[in-house]
Protein backbone atom coordinates (compact mmCIF):
# COMPACT_ATOMS: atom_id res chain seq x y z
CA UNK A 1 0.00 0.00 0.00
CA UNK A 2 1.70 3.43 -1.22
CA UNK A 3 1.25 6.03 2.05
CA UNK A 4 -0.04 8.99 0.60
CA UNK A 5 1.63 12.64 1.26
CA UNK A 6 0.89 15.86 2.45
CA UNK A 7 0.64 19.21 0.78
CA UNK A 8 0.66 21.86 2.73
CA UNK A 9 -0.55 25.60 0.57
CA UNK A 10 -0.25 29.10 2.13
CA UNK A 11 -3.45 29.31 2.75
CA UNK A 12 -3.40 26.70 4.98
CA UNK A 13 -4.93 23.94 3.27
CA UNK A 14 -3.50 20.48 2.77
CA UNK A 15 -4.09 18.16 -0.09
CA UNK A 16 -3.46 14.49 0.31
CA UNK A 17 -2.44 12.30 -2.33
CA UNK A 18 -0.04 9.98 -3.32
CA UNK A 19 4.20 10.05 -4.26
CA UNK A 20 4.80 11.76 -7.23
CA UNK A 21 2.00 13.92 -7.77
CA UNK A 22 2.03 17.15 -10.24
CA UNK A 23 0.71 20.43 -8.68
CA UNK A 24 -1.43 21.15 -11.47
CA UNK A 25 -3.27 17.93 -11.09
CA UNK A 26 -4.64 19.00 -7.75
CA UNK A 27 -5.73 22.16 -8.70
CA UNK A 28 -9.21 23.21 -9.12
CA UNK A 29 -8.44 26.37 -10.85
CA UNK A 30 -5.39 27.34 -13.47
CA UNK A 31 -6.45 30.80 -12.66
CA UNK A 32 -5.52 32.73 -9.30
CA UNK A 33 -7.56 35.35 -7.32
CA UNK A 34 -5.84 38.21 -9.70
CA UNK A 35 -7.13 36.59 -12.68
CA UNK A 36 -3.30 35.57 -13.50
CA UNK A 37 -2.35 31.73 -14.29
CA UNK A 38 -0.65 29.75 -12.09
CA UNK A 39 2.51 28.99 -13.80
CA UNK A 40 4.97 27.92 -10.85
CA UNK A 41 4.82 26.80 -7.46
CA UNK A 42 7.41 27.17 -4.39
CA UNK A 43 7.94 23.12 -3.08
CA UNK A 44 10.08 23.90 0.02
CA UNK A 45 11.31 27.24 -1.20
CA UNK A 46 12.31 25.81 -4.38
CA UNK A 47 10.90 27.08 -7.41
CA UNK A 48 9.75 23.59 -9.76
CA UNK A 49 7.27 23.83 -12.74
CA UNK A 50 3.49 22.80 -12.13
CA UNK A 51 4.39 19.02 -13.80
CA UNK A 52 7.03 18.39 -11.58
CA UNK A 53 6.45 15.57 -9.32
CA UNK A 54 6.17 15.76 -5.71
CA UNK A 55 8.14 13.14 -3.92
CA UNK A 56 7.59 13.84 0.00
CA UNK A 57 5.79 16.25 2.67
CA UNK A 58 5.82 19.76 1.29
CA UNK A 59 4.51 22.97 1.38
CA UNK A 60 3.18 24.80 -1.40
CA UNK A 61 2.90 28.19 -2.32
CA UNK A 62 1.39 29.27 -5.97
CA UNK A 63 3.23 31.58 -8.68
CA UNK A 64 1.80 34.15 -11.24
CA UNK A 65 4.44 36.45 -12.92
CA UNK A 66 2.92 38.80 -10.31
CA UNK A 67 5.38 37.48 -7.84
CA UNK A 68 9.19 37.88 -8.05
CA UNK A 69 9.77 34.15 -8.54
CA UNK A 70 7.35 34.30 -10.78
CA UNK A 71 8.12 36.77 -12.82
CA UNK A 72 11.65 35.35 -13.64
CA UNK A 73 9.75 31.71 -14.58
CA UNK A 74 7.19 34.12 -17.17
CA UNK A 75 10.55 35.93 -18.85
CA UNK A 76 12.21 33.11 -19.15
CA UNK A 77 8.78 31.18 -20.91
CA UNK A 78 8.33 33.79 -23.20
CA UNK A 79 11.71 34.16 -24.70
CA UNK A 80 11.48 30.05 -24.98
CA UNK A 81 8.01 30.84 -26.98
CA UNK A 82 9.88 33.96 -29.03
CA UNK A 83 12.54 30.91 -30.18
CA UNK A 84 10.20 28.43 -30.55
CA UNK A 85 8.18 30.72 -33.22
CA UNK A 86 11.09 32.12 -34.89
CA UNK A 87 12.45 29.03 -35.68
CA UNK A 88 9.54 27.88 -37.17
CA UNK A 89 8.56 30.86 -39.47
CA UNK A 90 12.32 31.70 -40.54
CA UNK A 91 14.69 28.50 -39.38
CA UNK A 92 18.11 30.03 -41.05
CA UNK A 93 17.84 32.69 -39.37
CA UNK A 94 19.71 33.97 -35.97
CA UNK A 95 17.64 35.07 -33.18
CA UNK A 96 19.03 36.87 -29.99
CA UNK A 97 17.35 38.07 -26.55
CA UNK A 98 19.80 40.46 -26.17
CA UNK A 99 18.91 42.90 -23.32
CA UNK A 100 15.94 44.49 -21.23
CA UNK A 101 14.65 47.75 -22.69
CA UNK A 102 12.23 49.06 -19.76
CA UNK A 103 9.50 46.40 -19.31
CA UNK A 104 10.84 44.92 -22.21
CA UNK A 105 13.36 42.66 -24.49
CA UNK A 106 15.29 43.69 -27.35
CA UNK A 107 16.06 41.38 -29.56
CA UNK A 108 18.17 41.08 -32.47
CA UNK A 109 17.19 39.21 -35.99
CA UNK A 110 19.74 38.45 -38.50
CA UNK A 111 18.75 36.78 -41.25
CA UNK A 112 22.43 36.75 -43.48
CA UNK A 113 22.55 33.08 -43.49
CA UNK A 114 19.03 32.68 -45.06
CA UNK A 115 19.66 35.48 -48.10
CA UNK A 116 23.27 37.57 -47.58
CA UNK A 117 20.70 40.43 -45.61
CA UNK A 118 22.77 42.52 -43.24
CA UNK A 119 20.89 41.49 -40.54
CA UNK A 120 18.19 43.19 -39.30
CA UNK A 121 14.01 42.59 -39.67
CA UNK A 122 11.08 44.22 -41.22
CA UNK A 123 8.34 45.04 -39.89
CA UNK A 124 5.94 42.74 -41.65
CA UNK A 125 8.42 40.10 -40.31
CA UNK A 126 7.20 41.21 -36.85
CA UNK A 127 3.78 41.58 -36.96
CA UNK A 128 4.12 37.96 -38.73
CA UNK A 129 6.10 36.42 -35.17
CA UNK A 130 3.92 38.31 -32.66
CA UNK A 131 0.63 36.10 -35.09
CA UNK A 132 2.47 33.11 -34.65
CA UNK A 133 2.74 33.55 -31.24
CA UNK A 134 -0.50 34.48 -30.41
CA UNK A 135 -1.76 31.28 -32.63
CA UNK A 136 0.38 29.61 -29.91
CA UNK A 137 -1.08 31.00 -26.95
CA UNK A 138 -4.74 30.29 -28.18
CA UNK A 139 -3.76 26.54 -28.91
CA UNK A 140 -2.65 26.04 -25.33
CA UNK A 141 0.31 23.24 -26.01
CA UNK A 142 1.89 21.67 -23.22
CA UNK A 143 5.40 22.54 -22.58
CA UNK A 144 6.92 19.51 -21.19
CA UNK A 145 10.14 18.93 -18.76
CA UNK A 146 12.15 15.98 -20.47
CA UNK A 147 15.47 14.21 -19.31
CA UNK A 148 16.97 12.73 -22.17
CA UNK A 149 20.64 11.47 -22.66
CA UNK A 150 23.47 13.42 -23.30
CA UNK A 151 24.25 12.27 -26.44
CA UNK A 152 20.93 12.60 -27.67
CA UNK A 153 20.61 16.19 -26.79
CA UNK A 154 24.26 16.83 -28.95
CA UNK A 155 22.52 15.13 -31.65
CA UNK A 156 19.41 17.03 -31.66
CA UNK A 157 20.77 20.34 -30.95
CA UNK A 158 23.32 19.28 -34.11
CA UNK A 159 20.09 18.49 -36.28
CA UNK A 160 18.71 22.00 -35.64
CA UNK A 161 21.80 24.09 -36.12
CA UNK A 162 21.72 25.03 -31.93
CA UNK A 163 25.15 25.70 -31.85
CA UNK A 164 24.50 27.64 -29.06
CA UNK A 165 23.61 25.48 -26.87
CA UNK A 166 26.25 23.14 -28.20
CA UNK A 167 28.66 25.32 -26.99
CA UNK A 168 27.30 25.42 -23.63
CA UNK A 169 27.69 21.62 -23.55
CA UNK A 170 30.76 21.26 -25.18
CA UNK A 171 32.88 21.86 -21.20
CA UNK A 172 29.74 19.82 -19.29
CA UNK A 173 29.20 16.05 -19.08
CA UNK A 174 26.43 14.97 -17.18
CA UNK A 175 24.52 11.86 -18.17
CA UNK A 176 21.10 13.27 -18.50
CA UNK A 177 20.13 16.69 -19.97
CA UNK A 178 16.97 18.54 -18.47
CA UNK A 179 15.17 20.20 -21.94
CA UNK A 180 11.53 21.92 -22.84
CA UNK A 181 10.04 20.50 -25.44
CA UNK A 182 6.83 21.97 -26.96
CA UNK A 183 5.42 20.58 -29.89
CA UNK A 184 8.62 19.45 -31.51
CA UNK A 185 10.96 22.29 -30.32
CA UNK A 186 13.46 21.52 -27.75
CA UNK A 187 15.80 23.79 -25.50
CA UNK A 188 18.20 23.17 -22.93
CA UNK A 189 16.19 23.74 -19.14
CA UNK A 190 17.80 27.05 -17.65
CA UNK A 191 14.62 26.65 -14.89
CA UNK A 192 10.85 25.81 -14.82
CA UNK A 193 8.93 27.12 -18.11
CA UNK A 194 5.15 28.00 -17.88
CA UNK A 195 2.99 24.92 -17.93
CA UNK A 196 1.74 25.51 -21.63
CA UNK A 197 1.82 28.16 -23.80
CA UNK A 198 -1.91 29.19 -22.90
CA UNK A 199 -0.34 30.97 -20.16
CA UNK A 200 2.15 33.45 -22.12
CA UNK A 201 -0.67 35.64 -23.81
CA UNK A 202 0.29 38.91 -21.64
CA UNK A 203 3.17 40.38 -24.62
CA UNK A 204 3.52 42.36 -27.46
CA UNK A 205 6.05 42.68 -30.33
CA UNK A 206 7.25 46.59 -31.27
CA UNK A 207 9.45 47.01 -34.18
CA UNK A 208 12.69 48.98 -32.86
CA UNK A 209 15.28 48.52 -35.75
CA UNK A 210 17.78 46.80 -36.65
CA UNK A 211 15.71 44.66 -34.04
CA UNK A 212 12.68 44.28 -32.12
CA UNK A 213 11.23 44.34 -28.79
CA UNK A 214 9.28 41.23 -26.74
CA UNK A 215 7.21 43.99 -24.67
CA UNK A 216 5.85 42.26 -21.11
CA UNK A 217 3.80 43.54 -18.51
CA UNK A 218 5.53 46.11 -15.72
CA UNK A 219 6.47 44.06 -12.34
CA UNK A 220 4.28 46.50 -10.74
CA UNK A 221 1.06 45.96 -13.01
CA UNK A 222 1.27 42.41 -14.29
CA UNK A 223 -2.24 42.60 -15.54
CA UNK A 224 -1.56 44.28 -18.64
CA UNK A 225 1.36 44.96 -21.44
CA UNK A 226 3.36 47.95 -20.25
CA UNK A 227 3.58 50.66 -23.17
CA UNK A 228 6.92 50.85 -24.83
CA UNK A 229 9.10 53.63 -24.35
CA UNK A 230 11.78 53.96 -26.45
CA UNK A 231 15.63 54.27 -24.25
CA UNK A 232 18.09 55.65 -26.88
CA UNK A 233 21.04 56.53 -24.95
CA UNK A 234 21.06 53.20 -23.16
CA UNK A 235 20.60 51.30 -26.26
CA UNK A 236 23.08 53.12 -28.33
CA UNK A 237 25.41 51.33 -25.20
CA UNK A 238 24.27 47.97 -25.52
CA UNK A 239 24.46 48.21 -28.96
CA UNK A 240 28.13 49.68 -29.41
CA UNK A 241 29.10 47.12 -26.26
CA UNK A 242 27.42 44.23 -28.44
CA UNK A 243 29.52 45.03 -31.57
CA UNK A 244 32.68 44.65 -29.60
CA UNK A 245 31.30 41.72 -28.43
CA UNK A 246 30.94 40.72 -31.78
CA UNK A 247 34.66 41.91 -33.24
CA UNK A 248 35.74 39.91 -30.70
CA UNK A 249 34.02 37.03 -31.54
CA UNK A 250 32.84 36.72 -27.65
CA UNK A 251 28.96 36.93 -27.22
CA UNK A 252 27.76 34.17 -25.43
CA UNK A 253 29.01 31.59 -22.22
CA UNK A 254 30.09 29.14 -24.35
CA UNK A 255 32.71 30.95 -26.41
CA UNK A 256 33.69 32.39 -23.10
CA UNK A 257 34.51 29.34 -21.09
CA UNK A 258 35.74 28.46 -24.83
CA UNK A 259 38.88 31.00 -24.61
CA UNK A 260 39.22 30.17 -20.57
CA UNK A 261 39.90 26.39 -21.29
CA UNK A 262 42.40 27.41 -24.01
CA UNK A 263 44.15 29.75 -22.08
CA UNK A 264 43.39 32.68 -23.89
CA UNK A 265 41.67 34.71 -21.38
CA UNK A 266 44.65 36.93 -19.71
CA UNK A 267 44.28 38.55 -23.19
CA UNK A 268 40.92 38.90 -23.38
CA UNK A 269 40.90 40.41 -19.58
CA UNK A 270 43.47 42.99 -21.10
CA UNK A 271 40.90 44.08 -23.90
CA UNK A 272 38.03 43.79 -21.87
CA UNK A 273 39.62 46.53 -19.19
CA UNK A 274 41.22 48.45 -22.13
CA UNK A 275 37.94 48.58 -23.87
CA UNK A 276 36.67 50.06 -20.63
CA UNK A 277 40.06 53.05 -19.68
CA UNK A 278 39.39 53.58 -23.57
CA UNK A 279 35.62 54.84 -22.52
CA UNK A 280 36.20 56.86 -19.65
CA UNK A 281 38.81 58.61 -21.41
CA UNK A 282 36.26 59.67 -23.92
CA UNK A 283 34.23 60.49 -21.49
CA UNK A 284 37.04 62.85 -19.85
CA UNK A 285 37.99 64.40 -23.00
CA UNK A 286 34.26 65.35 -24.01
CA UNK A 287 33.99 67.07 -20.26
CA UNK A 288 37.55 69.16 -20.66
CA UNK A 289 36.22 70.75 -23.53
CA UNK A 290 33.58 72.50 -21.36
CA UNK A 291 36.34 73.05 -19.24
CA UNK A 292 35.17 77.05 -18.97
CA UNK A 293 31.86 76.74 -17.69
CA UNK A 294 31.99 73.25 -16.61
CA UNK A 295 31.97 72.72 -12.45
CA UNK A 296 29.84 69.50 -11.77
CA UNK A 297 29.93 66.04 -12.68
CA UNK A 298 27.19 63.80 -11.25
CA UNK A 299 27.42 60.43 -11.07
CA UNK A 300 24.44 58.17 -10.49
CA UNK A 301 23.21 54.76 -11.30
CA UNK A 302 21.95 51.79 -9.12
CA UNK A 303 23.61 49.28 -6.65
CA UNK A 304 26.50 47.37 -7.48
CA UNK A 305 26.78 49.68 -10.98
CA UNK A 306 30.36 50.46 -10.42
CA UNK A 307 29.76 54.07 -9.91
CA UNK A 308 32.44 54.45 -7.09
CA UNK A 309 35.35 53.05 -9.06
CA UNK A 310 33.82 54.80 -12.03
CA UNK A 311 34.43 58.46 -10.76
CA UNK A 312 37.95 57.32 -9.35
CA UNK A 313 39.24 56.42 -12.63
CA UNK A 314 37.45 59.25 -13.92
CA UNK A 315 39.11 61.73 -11.71
CA UNK A 316 42.49 60.58 -12.92
CA UNK A 317 41.74 60.86 -16.88
CA UNK A 318 40.79 64.69 -15.80
CA UNK A 319 43.28 65.07 -13.77
CA UNK A 320 45.71 64.08 -16.87
CA UNK A 321 44.28 67.04 -18.47
CA UNK A 322 45.74 69.40 -15.57
CA UNK A 323 42.36 69.85 -14.04
CA UNK A 324 41.97 69.93 -10.01
CA UNK A 325 39.42 66.99 -9.17
CA UNK A 326 37.48 66.37 -5.95
CA UNK A 327 35.02 63.27 -5.51
CA UNK A 328 32.61 63.20 -3.40
CA UNK A 329 30.31 60.47 -2.41
CA UNK A 330 26.72 61.06 -1.90
CA UNK A 331 26.56 58.08 0.64
CA UNK A 332 28.48 60.34 3.22
CA UNK A 333 25.36 62.76 2.86
CA UNK A 334 23.03 60.39 5.02
CA UNK A 335 21.28 61.78 7.84
CA UNK A 336 21.75 59.20 11.02
CA UNK A 337 19.22 56.68 11.54
CA UNK A 338 16.92 57.88 13.79
CA UNK A 339 15.70 60.87 11.09
CA UNK A 340 15.92 58.08 7.51
CA UNK A 341 12.79 57.33 6.35
CA UNK A 342 11.05 53.95 6.87
CA UNK A 343 9.53 51.49 3.76
CA UNK A 344 5.74 49.88 3.76
CA UNK A 345 7.46 47.53 6.75
CA UNK A 346 9.08 50.31 9.19
CA UNK A 347 12.11 49.36 8.25
CA UNK A 348 14.50 52.29 6.86
CA UNK A 349 15.03 52.58 3.74
CA UNK A 350 18.25 54.33 2.54
CA UNK A 351 17.04 53.95 -0.79
CA UNK A 352 14.86 57.08 -0.11
CA UNK A 353 15.30 60.32 -1.51
CA UNK A 354 15.10 61.71 1.93
CA UNK A 355 17.50 59.72 3.34
CA UNK A 356 20.08 61.81 2.25
CA UNK A 357 20.64 65.34 4.14
CA UNK A 358 19.60 67.33 1.53
CA UNK A 359 19.90 70.85 3.45
CA UNK A 360 23.60 70.05 4.30
CA UNK A 361 24.33 69.03 0.66
CA UNK A 362 22.40 72.00 -0.72
CA UNK A 363 23.95 74.43 1.85
CA UNK A 364 28.03 73.08 0.93
CA UNK A 365 26.66 73.44 -3.17
CA UNK A 366 25.83 77.13 -2.54
CA UNK A 367 29.18 77.60 -0.73
CA UNK A 368 30.92 76.17 -3.16
CA UNK A 369 29.68 77.95 -6.18
CA UNK A 370 30.48 81.17 -4.52
CA UNK A 371 33.80 79.86 -4.11
CA UNK A 372 33.90 79.18 -0.34
CA UNK A 373 35.26 76.44 1.09
CA UNK A 374 33.38 73.51 2.92
CA UNK A 375 34.18 70.86 5.24
CA UNK A 376 33.07 67.60 3.93
CA UNK A 377 30.76 64.90 6.11
CA UNK A 378 31.71 61.14 6.29
CA UNK A 379 28.40 58.73 7.66
CA UNK A 380 29.69 56.01 9.85
CA UNK A 381 27.58 53.43 8.28
CA UNK A 382 28.11 50.97 11.58
CA UNK A 383 27.49 53.26 14.10
CA UNK A 384 24.75 55.04 11.35
CA UNK A 385 25.57 58.31 12.21
CA UNK A 386 27.08 61.57 9.95
CA UNK A 387 30.59 63.33 10.73
CA UNK A 388 31.88 66.45 10.05
CA UNK A 389 35.63 66.00 9.46
CA UNK A 390 38.88 67.71 8.32
CA UNK A 391 38.14 67.02 4.37
CA UNK A 392 37.96 70.53 2.84
CA UNK A 393 36.73 71.52 -0.48
CA UNK A 394 37.01 74.69 -2.71
CA UNK A 395 36.56 75.74 -6.04
CA UNK A 396 38.72 77.03 -8.29
CA UNK A 397 38.91 78.32 -12.33
CA UNK A 398 40.17 74.71 -13.18
CA UNK A 399 38.43 72.62 -10.29
CA UNK A 400 35.84 69.89 -11.43
CA UNK A 401 33.53 68.31 -8.44
CA UNK A 402 32.61 64.74 -9.42
CA UNK A 403 29.49 63.39 -6.90
CA UNK A 404 28.82 60.14 -7.03
CA UNK A 405 25.51 58.20 -6.07
CA UNK A 406 22.07 56.70 -6.15
CA UNK A 407 20.65 60.07 -6.36
CA UNK A 408 23.26 62.10 -8.36
CA UNK A 409 20.28 62.74 -11.54
CA UNK A 410 17.87 63.79 -8.93
CA UNK A 411 16.95 67.35 -9.65
CA UNK A 412 16.86 67.90 -5.61
CA UNK A 413 20.39 67.12 -5.98
CA UNK A 414 21.10 69.92 -8.35
CA UNK A 415 18.75 72.55 -7.39
CA UNK A 416 21.34 74.99 -5.78
CA UNK A 417 23.83 74.79 -8.48
CA UNK A 418 23.69 77.19 -11.71
CA UNK A 419 22.57 76.21 -15.10
CA UNK A 420 25.02 75.03 -17.86
CA UNK A 421 27.95 73.86 -14.64
CA UNK A 422 26.48 70.50 -14.63
CA UNK A 423 27.21 67.79 -16.07
CA UNK A 424 25.23 63.57 -15.94
CA UNK A 425 26.70 60.28 -15.82
CA UNK A 426 24.26 57.42 -15.84
CA UNK A 427 26.34 54.21 -14.69
CA UNK A 428 25.11 50.59 -15.08
CA UNK A 429 25.74 47.10 -15.68
CA UNK A 430 24.76 46.53 -19.14
CA UNK A 431 26.38 42.73 -19.95
CA UNK A 432 26.33 41.89 -23.98
CA UNK A 433 26.97 38.34 -23.26
CA UNK A 434 24.10 35.94 -23.37
CA UNK A 435 23.64 32.22 -22.35
CA UNK A 436 22.37 31.15 -25.57
CA UNK A 437 20.31 32.62 -28.02
CA UNK A 438 17.40 33.05 -25.70
CA UNK A 439 18.48 33.13 -22.60
CA UNK A 440 19.71 36.75 -21.41
CA UNK A 441 22.12 37.52 -18.80
CA UNK A 442 19.81 39.79 -16.48
CA UNK A 443 21.98 42.95 -15.49
CA UNK A 444 20.01 43.31 -12.39
CA UNK A 445 21.47 39.64 -11.86
CA UNK A 446 24.99 40.59 -12.59
CA UNK A 447 24.11 43.73 -9.91
CA UNK A 448 23.40 41.52 -7.77
CA UNK A 449 26.22 38.73 -7.81
CA UNK A 450 28.96 41.84 -7.17
CA UNK A 451 26.74 42.85 -4.30
CA UNK A 452 26.77 39.23 -2.66
CA UNK A 453 30.39 39.15 -3.62
CA UNK A 454 30.96 42.54 -2.12
CA UNK A 455 28.69 42.42 0.96
CA UNK A 456 30.13 39.51 2.39
CA UNK A 457 34.15 40.60 2.51
CA UNK A 458 33.56 44.29 3.48
CA UNK A 459 30.06 44.08 5.68
CA UNK A 460 29.73 40.79 6.84
CA UNK A 461 26.76 40.28 5.61
CA UNK A 462 25.73 36.34 4.78
CA UNK A 463 24.23 35.94 0.87
CA UNK A 464 21.03 35.28 3.20
CA UNK A 465 21.05 38.81 4.95
CA UNK A 466 21.74 40.31 0.64
CA UNK A 467 18.99 38.57 -0.85
CA UNK A 468 16.40 39.69 1.87
CA UNK A 469 17.27 43.07 1.55
CA UNK A 470 17.38 42.64 -2.82
CA UNK A 471 13.91 43.63 -3.21
CA UNK A 472 13.61 46.73 -1.32
CA UNK A 473 16.92 48.18 -3.10
CA UNK A 474 15.05 47.32 -6.28
CA UNK A 475 11.99 49.27 -5.69
CA UNK A 476 13.88 51.82 -4.23
CA UNK A 477 15.80 52.03 -7.71
CA UNK A 478 12.18 51.33 -9.58
CA UNK A 479 11.22 54.79 -7.86
CA UNK A 480 14.63 57.00 -7.31
CA UNK A 481 17.06 56.30 -9.79
CA UNK A 482 15.97 54.76 -13.56
CA UNK A 483 12.84 57.66 -13.81
CA UNK A 484 15.67 60.14 -14.24
CA UNK A 485 18.11 57.77 -16.40
CA UNK A 486 16.89 59.63 -19.17
CA UNK A 487 18.06 62.65 -17.87
CA UNK A 488 22.54 61.71 -18.52
CA UNK A 489 24.46 63.90 -20.80
CA UNK A 490 26.16 60.37 -21.37
CA UNK A 491 26.10 56.70 -20.05
CA UNK A 492 28.59 54.31 -18.99
CA UNK A 493 28.86 50.57 -18.67
CA UNK A 494 30.43 49.04 -16.15
CA UNK A 495 30.19 45.37 -17.05
CA UNK A 496 33.38 43.16 -17.94
CA UNK A 497 32.06 40.17 -20.45
CA UNK A 498 35.13 37.53 -18.20
CA UNK A 499 33.58 38.93 -14.89
CA UNK A 500 31.22 36.21 -14.03
CA UNK A 501 33.48 33.90 -14.36
CA UNK A 502 35.82 35.67 -11.50
CA UNK A 503 32.93 36.19 -9.49
CA UNK A 504 31.53 32.27 -9.45
CA UNK A 505 33.76 30.75 -7.28
CA UNK A 506 33.46 33.48 -5.07
CA UNK A 507 29.89 33.91 -4.61
CA UNK A 508 28.63 30.13 -5.29
CA UNK A 509 29.79 29.01 -1.97
CA UNK A 510 27.58 31.80 -0.23
CA UNK A 511 24.89 31.04 -2.03
CA UNK A 512 24.89 27.25 -0.74
CA UNK A 513 24.54 28.92 2.84
CA UNK A 514 21.06 29.49 1.94
CA UNK A 515 19.45 26.53 2.85
CA UNK A 516 15.71 25.26 1.83
CA UNK A 517 13.74 26.36 5.03
CA UNK A 518 14.52 29.86 3.88
CA UNK A 519 12.36 31.43 1.70
CA UNK A 520 15.17 33.41 -0.63
CA UNK A 521 16.26 29.26 -1.18
CA UNK A 522 14.55 29.51 -4.90
CA UNK A 523 16.35 32.66 -5.53
CA UNK A 524 19.75 31.19 -4.51
CA UNK A 525 19.16 28.20 -6.69
CA UNK A 526 18.40 29.87 -9.48
CA UNK A 527 21.50 32.06 -9.27
CA UNK A 528 23.75 28.91 -8.33
CA UNK A 529 22.10 27.34 -11.41
CA UNK A 530 22.77 30.30 -13.55
CA UNK A 531 26.56 30.42 -12.33
CA UNK A 532 26.97 26.66 -13.74
CA UNK A 533 27.23 27.84 -17.01
CA UNK A 534 30.51 29.60 -16.23
CA UNK A 535 34.02 28.07 -16.50
CA UNK A 536 35.46 29.82 -12.83
CA UNK A 537 38.38 31.39 -13.05
CA UNK A 538 40.97 33.16 -10.78
CA UNK A 539 41.38 36.76 -10.17
CA UNK A 540 44.92 36.87 -10.20
CA UNK A 541 44.44 38.57 -14.21
CA UNK A 542 42.09 41.14 -12.86
CA UNK A 543 44.13 44.51 -12.62
CA UNK A 544 43.85 46.53 -9.48
CA UNK A 545 42.15 49.51 -11.04
CA UNK A 546 39.68 47.29 -12.48
CA UNK A 547 35.68 47.70 -11.91
CA UNK A 548 35.30 44.60 -10.26
CA UNK A 549 38.17 45.22 -7.32
CA UNK A 550 35.48 47.36 -5.87
CA UNK A 551 33.76 43.95 -4.89
CA UNK A 552 36.52 41.10 -4.90
CA UNK A 553 38.97 43.47 -3.23
CA UNK A 554 42.92 43.94 -3.43
CA UNK A 555 41.54 47.41 -5.79
CA UNK A 556 44.96 50.24 -5.74
CA UNK A 557 41.40 52.74 -4.89
CA UNK A 558 40.32 53.67 -1.21
CA UNK A 559 36.85 53.05 -0.62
Amino acid sequence: MTTNINLTFDDGRTVACPPRTPVKSILATALAPSGLPYIAALINNDITSLSYPVEMDSTVTLLTMAEPEGWHVFQRSMAFLLAKTVKELYPESALSVDYAMGDGLYCSFDERAANGRNGGIRADQVAAIRDRMRAFVAQDIPIERQKISFADAIRRFTEAGQTDKLNLLRFRNPPRIVMHVCDGFYDLAQGPLAPSTGSLGLFDLVHYPPGFVLQLPSRGNAAQVAPFKPMPQLFQIFQEHKEWGRILGVNNVGRLNEIIVNGDISDFIKIAEALHEKKIARIADNLCSRRDRLRFVLVAGPSSAGKTTFAKRLAIQLRVTGLRVFVISLDNYFKPLAQTPVDERGKPDFEHIEAIDLDLLNRHMNQLVRGEEIRLPEFDFEAKVQRITNNRVKMGPDTLLIMEGLHALNPRITQALPAGTTFRIFVSALTQLSIDSNNRISTTDNRLIRRLVRDHKYRGHSALKTLRMWASVRRGEERWIYPFQDQADAAFNSALDYELAVLKPLAEPLLMEVKPYDREYAEARRLTMFLSNFTGISDREVPSTSMLREYIGRSSFKY
